[in-house]
């Protein structure tokens, strides 16, 4: 039976290892779709960052309490898991709490700090339930945010009941295992560890079980553990929580130029110093390439990442003034529409091959002019966000597509393209007069 235990276990490791390790280098081919951006500068100031915005969790503590409860979920989760390692060595070598010997009295230290933690994050968890289902936190409601619904909506609940059932997992798991101890059943008291500062307030629930019941229980627990484990590491993939190991790398490659700034297209740049004088044309110019971008192959790698590390907290579009005055924009739905995308990119490889197009683009099939048109470029979704996206780098791509490619843009637009270019300004007189209202001054 433990030889048929251990090979089904290393079956399972390896099934999930996999499934894992291909749907990861299938979303690296994805974002590597998105043409070369360099992000290699200042690598002491890209260090800071990811230290403060993804370990530190910086930016979730502008609001107190939810970034309290974020840390205490992110940070339980990941530190629980360590006794992961255990478990799958317990699993490959049949074997039962295989650190207790080498660690000795340091071993309960640990597993009642991993209890600690994992009672916060069942609580939380359950907070969290409470607070998109029960108190209808407006920006998780698809009555206010159209993006907010079917898969966006349940993706959240389905992780923190995965989460919550995880922990309970963890919890039971130890307090059956400590009873089993205390009634002497053989196995269990090879790795005596006594009780455990949270389980042990569990143990009355399963005092009147016999000890074969509680072994059954004990070792579904310890399946249902480690097998919901691997199972949330497969599921992640396809979900929102992506952003639990892509936030990481994702600030490291931040915009470190100030906000505002906007990049200028290099081939724009050479026209314009050509027309100054400044630079003389080569013999025989560059292709230019297209002009913003209509679809995702046509922004860079880290806009892509962007839109695998987006949270779906909402945090930009609630921060939206385009977004609050009732208009179409939605920074957060930018971000979704251009996972989305990337998710139909792949299916459509999956089921035909590479070089399958579907003769869909971002532009148009996902996200409509208006939605574009309306944004301010205020920076206000760039400075709200977590993890550091940048909803404005894509909105603006798509707005150069439609107005250098296409000659799409509203009339009071070209009104003020034609007056910058004719007069150095936005308005509609000449530079001559400028300073025209100088002279009514006493």
């Amino acid at each position: 039976m433990q030889i048929l235990s251990q090979i089904l276990f290393i079956v399972a490791l390896a099934l999930a290892a996999y499934f894992i390790t291909r749907r990861v280098i299938l979303i690296k081919k994805t974002i590597q779709l998105g043409h070369s951006e360099d992000r290699t500068d200042r690598p002491a100031e890209r260090l800071k960052t990811m230290l403060l915005i993804a370990f530190g969790q910086k930016k979730m503590f502008n609001r107190p309490l939810v970034g309290l409860m974020h840390f205490i979920i992110y940070a339980g989760f990941l530190i629980i898991n360590i006794e992961v390692l255990e478990i799958i060595l317990d699993g490959v070598f049949a074997t039962h709490r295989l650190f207790l010997p080498f660690l000795g009295g340091f071993y309960n230290f640990l597993i009642n700090f991993f209890e600690v933690l994992a009672i916060g994050v069942l609580t939380v968890c359950v907070v969290f339930l409470l607070r998109r289902n029960i108190l209808k936190i407006q920006r998780f409601q698809e009555s206010r945010h159209r993006e907010m619904k079917a898969w966006p909506r349940n993706d959240a609940n389905i992780i923190l009941t995965i989460e919550i059932l995880l922990m309970w997992a963890f919890l039971s798991m130890n307090a059956t295992d400590t009873l089993l101890q205390a009634r002497g059943v053989e196995h269990y008291t090879e790795a005596f560890t006594g009780n455990f500062i949270i389980s042990q307030w569990l143990q009355p629930v399963f005092s009147n079980w016999s000890n074969t019941t509680l072994v059954i229980y004990e070792r579904f627990t310890w399946w249902f553990h480690i097998l919901g484990i691997m199972s949330f590491a497969l599921y992640v993939t396809y979900s929102k929580h992506l952003h639990i190991f892509l936030a990481f790398p994702n600030t490291y490659f931040s915009n470190l130029e100030p906000k505002g700034q906007m990049a200028n297209m290099p081939a724009v740049t050479k026209e314009v110093k050509i027309m100054l004088g400044v630079e003389q044309p080569e013999a025989t110019p560059a292709e230019v390439g297209r002009f913003g971008a209509k679809d995702v192959k046509d922004l860079s790698w880290k806009n892509l990442m962007d839109a695998y590390s987006c949270t779906e907290c909402g945090r930009c579009t609630t921060a939206c003034p385009a977004n609050i005055t009732g208009k179409k924009l939605s920074p957060r739905k930018i971000m979704m529409d251009t996972r989305d995308r990337l998710e139909d990119i792949q299916k459509g490889w999956l089921k035909n091959g590479q070089t399958y197009d579907d003769g869909k683009t971002l532009l148009g099939d996902y996200i409509s002019e208006e939605e574009i048109l309306a944004c301010t470029t205020c920076n206000a979704c760039v400075q709200e966000c977590p993890v550091n996206i940048s909803p404005l780098d894509i909105i603006l791509e798509l707005r150069r597509y439609k107005v250098m490619e296409e000659s799409s843009a509203p009339a009071s637009w070209n009104a003020m393209f034609s007056n910058s270019e004719n007069n150095m300004a936005p308005w509609k007189f000449s530079p001559s007069d400028r300073f025209n209202w100088v002279d009514n001054l006493k």
